[in-house]
């Protein structure tokens, strides 16, 4: 790679005497044997190589000084040493003035660049990318049996608009589009509009279980839509302020035996101070349901339907509100994101799922549910009515713990859920 104009003349003449030397060796005798033409030809393939590893060195350089080269603003860790080399000149900055912006010798900026950055401190790196106005994405991933990745910005400068899914959001009506318009533009502002600059910061980490690593701009503007709906449902229903007592949860489970239960429950919740909205999830979300605080700290959850079963809506339903009574107001500072599918190791999730699944059915009633073992529908039924609740919720259970989804499947309620939610205009499945 090049670093500087000095560099870039002396690759202009190295390019120059290869190109002589291809000259030379496509002049000499033709009338050479087998092999030495064989030799005079690989000796040109050769240097034709070289010349072409050089041109492509001298424009790459060229375009980045000319500003022709879109430059990304955020970045992976692993690719931070050449994006700090090519910001620089981007920049049209040389490394002596880059040196002189962080205080330090042009030497010492030359030997940083030769060597990938890799004697830098990481203040001397977070100096350097505040100087290039270099961003790097705040992902993190745990180990391979937790399942988790955590999301951040440290601000609303860190977003980078043009990679939220603008055309999705346009298309399902989120905002319109006027003829001519920047449709990247619509959706900053529709963001920044139904959730606000806070939801991409430090204050809103985006803490994601999952199998899958979602696509963390699909992900923010999910939780915006949900942020405007829930939003919507306050000033028109003027709910309470939520107080952490659970007390009430076992009035939420039982009505799991109703019909149009599920619809119920969001009553409920939002006489509780908690707003639950249903959205259809953005495609690279591998998402079935969200929890998190709006801008006046009251609880939201969201949840996308897309099995469209009861079984699975219980189950999140119960694990986002875990995350409500355990998580949400301790601190954190996240908003949480699930995939119930997904079995991990986390700490956070295996307390939601806990008190998902102690909710439902407590553990020494499950212990003593005959249809763990018999595995009949009839069964189900049975124990079903003895815990009062719906059977779904012993099926679902069961379907999960033996890790079998071909059983009890006419005991999950399937296509019962997104019919109970149709009203409320939007698309779900």
């Amino acid at each position: 790679m090049i670093y500087s104009d000095k560099q870039y003349a002396i690759t202009e003449g190295q390019l120059g005497k290869l190109r002589h030397a291809l000259a030379a060796a496509q002049s000499e005798d033709t009338d050479a044997t087998g092999e030495q033409s064989w030799l005079r030809d690989a000796q040109a393939d050769a240097i034709r190589s070289q010349i072409a590893t050089l041109e492509a060195e001298l424009s790459h350089y060229k375009l980045l000084k000319s500003g022709e080269i879109t430059f990304a603003k955020t970045h992976s860790l692993e690719n931070l040493p050449s994006v700090l080399v090519q910001a620089r000149i981007a920049a049209g900055m040389s490394q002596t003035e880059l040196a002189e912006r962080l205080g330090m010798k042009a030497q010492q900026i030359q030997r940083y660049e030769a060597s990938d950055y890799s004697g830098a401190s990481l203040d001397r790196l977070i100096g350097v990318c505040e100087v290039l106005n270099v961003h790097t994405t705040g992902l993190f991933k745990s180990d391979d049996t937790s399942k988790g990745f955590v999301f951040s910005w440290s601000n609303i400068d860190d977003v980078v608009w043009n990679q939220l899914p603008a055309r999705e959001m346009a298309k399902r009506g989120w905002f319109d589009v006027p003829r001519k318009g920047d449709v990247y533009q619509l959706a900053r502002e529709y963001f920044m509009r139904a959730a606000g600059p806070q939801f991409a910061s430090a204050y809103h980490r985006k803490k994601m279980h999952g199998g899958s690593m979602p696509n963390e701009y699909a992900l923010l503007a999910w939780q915006a839509r949900i942020l405007e709906r829930a939003q919507d449902i306050v000033e028109t229903y003027d709910p309470p302020e939520f107080v952490a007592d659970d007390r009430w949860i076992a009035d939420l489970v039982a009505l799991t035996r109703r019909k149009d239960g599920a619809k119920r429950a969001q009553a409920l919740l939002l006489s509780k101070g908690i707003i639950l909205v249903a959205e259809k999830h953005l495609s690279g979300t591998y998402l079935d349901g969200g929890a998190m605080l709006d801008h006046d700290g009251r609880p939201v959850i969201g949840l996308t339907l897309r099995f469209n079963r009861l079984d699975n809506f219980w189950f999140v339903l119960l694990h986002e509100l875990g995350h409500v009574f355990l998580h949400l107001m301790d601190g954190l500072r996240y908003d949480f994101f699930d995939e119930e599918e997904t079995v991990g190791d986390d700490e956070v999730e295996r307390q939601a799922d806990k008190f998902a699944l102690d909710n439902l059915i407590p553990e020494a009633k499950w212990d003593e549910c005959l249809s763990r073992f018999a595995l009949s529908e009839e069964a189900v039924r049975i124990d079903a009515k003895n815990l009062g609740i719906d059977a779904s919720i012993i099926a679902g259970r069961i379907r999960k713990e033996r890790g079998d989804f071909t059983i009890l499947q006419g005991l999950i309620g399937q296509g019962q859920v997104v019919p109970q939610f149709e009203d409320d205009g939007d698309e779900l499945v």
